[in-house]
């Protein structure tokens, strides 16, 4: 080992709410590990997005094991709200989390891993990816928005703070999962002449934020955990359509865009026209703003060893375990076994599920190791015979 080596049983990469959650179970247990994460402050991932941005599930629904969210069961957080939450959370159970550290490469070591940041560098036997897929750093353009006119303002989603960014003009909206829809929605609210372009993903046919929620929350839970897995025919359709079309209106709705006097178009934005974004019906649309919910993608570049991907293009693996490399596990990612896998009660459940295979690996790793000092004691002693 170097001097800027250091070792530990598990490492966990990425420090929002997927990765407290196994680092919290790996703690109580006494289990040596460390959560390296990129941002200054936890929670950071979070306080990235737009001030306006709320959970779309009720508080109730919000908190991570051990610890309620401190807010009023039907209450629906803010972004900036979750955020305190982690930074609070990791606080209070004196998570070993690593703020600042930068993961660059993630490699194979014998039968574990080595994980190198910048000058650092460290061992484990597990590693746990925890940076999901909604990453900041890796948003999703088409290749057509470098031939707008340079007169029009270009935003991705996770660049978009608020209407004051743009310029005085019209205002297209490319995507219509449910960020473009709350985000056209805020928009055209704000006296901007809004388009909201994109495929109808759907929409919850009820208000997520009234009484009748109450009783339907509850409902969705179950289907959320038990129904919608990849355990069911269900569940395998829904996560094909939700990882790669969105997902459905969730707070705004059709009806509260058209109120707002969002117009909405069903064709797609395909290219560009004198320096105008085109859509698929060959529409030219004369706009001076261009606001990209397009998503964000997979980078898994810095895993520096072969790593099987899915029919969705995602990683390959069984309940967040990677079969054809023991010790390397994923949690974060949209529908990793249901539904409810995009949602902050999803991320709690495969992080007790994630931390249990750990637990369980160590164990048998540990079981081998004992046999094999055995049986080489025994091989030892009958030499010395």
């Amino acid at each position: 080992m170097t001097k800027n080596t250091e070792r530990f049983e598990t490492l966990i990469v990425g420090g929002g709410q997927a990765g407290l959650a196994v680092g919290y179970h790996l703690t109580r247990r006494g289990r040596s590990c460390a959560i390296l994460d990129a941002n200054e402050r936890v929670g950071d991932s979070w306080r990235k997005r737009w001030p306006s941005l709320r959970l779309y599930s009720p508080a109730a629904a919000d908190g991570l094991p051990g610890m309620r969210f401190p807010a009023p069961s039907h209450a629906f957080p803010s972004g900036r709200d979750m955020a305190d939450y982690l930074e609070a959370y990791a606080e209070k159970f004196a998570l070993p989390v690593r703020t600042g550290v930068a993961v660059d490469a993630l490699e194979r070591n014998g039968d574990g891993y080595v994980v190198t940041a910048g000058e650092r560098r460290f061992e484990a036997d597990n590693v746990v990816v925890a940076t999901g897929v909604f990453q900041h750093d890796h948003p999703v353009t088409p290749p057509f928005a470098a031939e707008l006119d340079p007169g029009v303002r270009q935003l991705h989603s996770a660049d978009y703070r608020s209407p004051e960014q743009l310029q005085e003009g019209g205002v297209l909206v490319v995507g219509a999962a449910h960020s473009g829809g709350d985000i056209a929605y805020e928009v055209a609210r704000a006296g901007y002449r809004t388009m909201l372009s994109g495929r109808d993903t759907g929409q919850i046919p009820f208000d997520i934020e009234g009484r009748k929620a109450r009783f339907v929350f509850p409902v969705l839970r179950v289907a959320a955990t038990r129904i919608l897995t990849v355990s069911t025919p269900m569940g395998r359709k829904a996560r094909t359509k939700m990882r790669t079309h969105g997902g459905p209106l969730l707070r705004v709705k059709g009806a509260d865009l058209e109120a707002a006097g969002v117009e909405r178009v069903l064709e797609r934005t395909v290219g560009v026209e004198d320096g105008k974004p085109v859509l698929a019906d060959g529409r030219v649309v004369d706009v001076a703003n261009v606001i990209w919910c397009t998503g964000f993608r997979n980078d898994y570049g810095w895993i520096r060893f072969p790593l099987p991907v899915d029919a969705d293009g995602f990683p390959a693996q069984e309940r967040g375990a990677v079969p054809s490399a023991p010790g390397l596990y994923f949690v974060g990612l949209p529908f990793l076994h249901s539904f409810a896998s995009m949602l902050i009660i999803g991320a709690s459940r495969d992080g007790k599920r994630v931390a249990k295979r750990i637990l369980s690996h160590s164990s048998s790793a540990r079981r081998r190791e004992g046999r094999g000092s055995r049986r080489r004691a025994s091989a030892e002693q009958e030499i010395a015979a």
